[in-house]
């Protein structure tokens, strides 16, 4: 990797710890904490957040009549994440201890807690639910798709791509055959250091 990459890699790194250190700011700001792993608010904040509920009929009655039609279409969905989740959770059981890759943990990115939000009625913890299931997913397959693509093919595209994931700064630039073999084989060896 060329040096201005790696600085910029490195500013990139350093923005995403001062984005995290703000989020934490805000949470003790809004008096989150959690007490033995699970998510605690001070009785007077969950005593509020009571009173702010919409209730679940009220919450339905004020429903466009479109949203409540679509509802099916996006809970149809599920099916195929379901059938992802199996197929790619196989797919990194099988492979990844083959070729030394790391196993992507699947609970680091599936984060149910906002169950926990007095403020939700069922309806609205039962979005929150399948949208963090949705999301969580998709980043979980995103990781075992870019340790897969570190392994066998960390080449850089010619054509810009939008949302590339992090690792995809570490590959060879696209066009760069005198580097390839080595750099391909210092990756894989990147892989193997992380398990």
């Amino acid at each position: 990797m060329t040096s201005p990459i790696a600085e910029l890699t490195g500013k990139i790194a350093a923005l995403q710890a001062e984005l995290d250190a703000e989020l934490a700011q805000r949470r003790a700001e809004l008096r989150v904490g959690l007490e033995k792993g699970r998510v605690a608010f001070e009785k007077e904040i969950l005593r509020r957040h009571r009173e702010l509920k919409i209730a679940l009929t009220a919450y339905l009655w004020n429903a466009r009549p479109l949203v409540i039609l679509t509802a099916p279409v996006i809970y149809s969905l599920i099916v195929p994440f379901v059938l992802l989740d199996l197929f790619v959770t196989i797919y990194q059981a099988v492979c990844f201890p083959v070729y030394n890759i790391p196993k992507v943990r699947r609970a680091d990115y599936l984060v149910f807690d906002r169950h926990h939000l007095a403020y939700l009625n069922a309806l609205e913890k039962l979005n929150c639910a399948y949208c963090s299931y949705a999301n969580g997913l998709i980043g979980y397959v995103r990781e075992i798709a870019a340790r897969t693509e570190q392994y066998w093919c960390p080449i850089k595209h010619a054509r810009r791509v939008i949302g590339a994931h992090p690792r995809y700064a570490l590959f060879d630039d696209y066009g760069d055959a005198e580097t390839y073999q080595k750099h391909a084989a210092e990756l894989r060896g990147v892989l193997e250091k992380e398990s």
